[in-house]
C-alpha cells in the first residue's frame, strides 16, 4: 500500500479565532446590562417561548465576549458537574455541550444510550430525575420523545436544558443559528432599522415537524425590525401546527411559503436549510428535492446556514464560498452555550465579570 501524501503535510491552523472581529463588533454594539439574565439563573431552559428580546442580546453579548477573548477567560464553573444525557444520537450538541462545560472549567458526566440507564429496566422518567438531583449540579437532555422533558420537571431541583425533545424544539440551536445571524450583521439588532435594510429569511424546511425550525422562528419573531419576510420553502400541504403560524404573525413576524426555490433566491439575505426531521427512534428526510449549490442563484452577500448534520441538499462544493456560515454557526455554538450555562448556574454578577 503506497504511503498517503496527506501524511507530510503540516496542518493548517485552527481557524477558531477567525473572523473574530465579528463577534467583538457583536458585543460593542450592545450596551451591557445585567437584569436580563437575571431571569436565567437556577431556571430550566426547555423551550424558546422562555427568552424574550432583551435577554437574549444580553445573552448575545456574553457570547461574543466569550468568543473573542477566550485567552482572558476565567473558570466560572470549576466544581459544578454536568449531566450529559443524550439518548438519541447527537454529534455536533453533545460535543458541543461538553466542550463549552470544559472550556468553562466543569466536570461532565455522560449518558449516551438510554439501555444503560434505569430506563431499560423500566424505570419512570420521573424517578431518573430525582437521581439527576443528587449527581450533579445542571443537566443537558435529549430525548426522542416530545414530553419526557417537561414530565421530569416537577421532580427536578437542579436546572435542565433541552438539546432536543423529539419533533418539538431545540432552542439552544435556534439561540446560536440567531447569534450567527447577529454576528455577520450586528445592525440588525436596531429597533429603528431602516425598512429597506431589513433582511429577507428563507427557511426550508417544516415547522410543524423540525425542531430546529420550530424553535428558529420562536427567536426570530422576538426581532420583527430586523426581518421583512420569513418565506418557508416545502413541500408538505399543512406545514404548521394550529396556531402556531397564528403565533408568531402576531408578534410582527411577516411569513409566506413557497415552492419555487430557485426563483426565490436572488432576493434571500439568509437561506436556513435542513432536511431531517427526527421522529421516534429514527428519522425521516423532508424536502430533499429543494437542494442548493454553486449553481443556486444565490444572492451576493448571502449566507448559508445549516444546523447539521447535512445530507445532498447542501452541496459541499458551497463549502470554500462566502455563502458557508454554517461552519461558523457550529463553531459559535460553543460560546452561546457557554454564556447560557454560566447564566444557569452562576450568579449573574459574577457572569458581568467575565472580560
Amino acid at each position: 500500500m503506497v504511503e498517503d501524501p496527506q501524511l507530510h503535510k503540516p496542518l493548517r491552523p485552527k481557524d477558531g479565532t477567525a473572523g473574530i472581529e465579528r463577534p467583538r463588533a457583536l458585543a460593542d454594539s450592545i450596551p451591557e446590562q445585567a437584569e436580563p439574565l437575571l431571569a436565567l439563573a437556577s431556571r430550566h431552559v426547555v423551550s424558546s417561548r422562555q427568552f424574550d428580546r432583551a435577554t437574549l442580546e444580553q445573552l448575545f453579548r456574553l457570547s461574543a465576549q466569550y468568543e473573542s477573548t477566550p485567552a482572558l477567560m476565567h473558570l466560572p464553573l470549576q466544581g459544578k458537574i454536568l449531566i450529559s444525557a443524550f439518548y438519541e444520537p447527537s454529534t455536533r450538541t453533545r460535543l458541543s455541550f461538553e466542550s463549552a462545560w470544559h472550556r468553562l472549567g466543569g466536570d461532565i458526566m455522560s449518558i449516551t444510550d438510554a439501555k444503560s440507564t434505569g430506563m431499560a429496566k423500566g424505570e419512570s422518567i420521573q424517578d431518573i430525575a430525582e437521581m439527576f438531583n443528587n449527581y450533579g449540579d445542571v443537566i443537558v437532555l435529549r430525548n426522542n420523545e416530545d414530553r419526557a422533558i417537561y414530565d421530569m420537571l416537577d421532580s427536578l431541583r437542579i436546572p435542565i436544558v433541552n438539546a432536543g425533545n423529539g419533533i418539538d424544539e431545540h432552542p439552544t440551536q435556534a439561540l446560536a443559528d440567531l447569534y450567527t445571524i447577529f454576528k455577520w450583521r450586528p445592525d440588525l439588532l436596531d429597533r429603528d432599522l431602516p425598512a429597506d435594510q431589513r433582511i429577507r429569511v428563507g427557511i426550508i424546511g417544516v415547522p410543524n415537524r423540525m425542531r430546529t425550525v420550530r424553535s428558529l422562528l420562536l427567536l426570530l419573531a422576538r426581532f420583527p425590525e430586523a426581518v421583512d419576510e420569513v418565506v418557508l420553502f416545502t413541500d408538505e400541504d399543512s406545514p404548521f401546527d394550529p396556531g402556531q403560524r397564528e403565533e408568531l404573525e402576531d408578534f410582527g413576524l411577516h411569513l409566506r411559503v413557497a415552492r419555487d426555490l430557485d426563483g426565490e433566491l436572488p432576493g434571500l439575505d439568509v437561506i436556513y436549510i435542513n432536511a431531517i426531521a427526527w421522529v421516534g427512534d429514527g428519522y425521516e428526510e423532508l424536502g430533499t428535492d429543494l437542494k442548493l449549490s454553486t449553481q443556486s442563484p444565490l444572492k451576493p452577500g448571502s449566507i448559508i446556514l445549516h444546523p447539521l448534520a447535512r445530507g445532498e441538499e447542501l452541496s459541499t462544493d458551497l463549502d470554500p464560498t462566502p455563502h458557508n456560515w454554517y461552519f461558523a454557526q457550529a463553531r459559535g455554538a460553543v460560546f452561546v452555550r457557554m454564556a447560557l450555562l454560566t447564566c444557569m448556574v452562576r450568579r449573574v454578577s459574577e457572569v458581568m465579570d467575565t472580560p
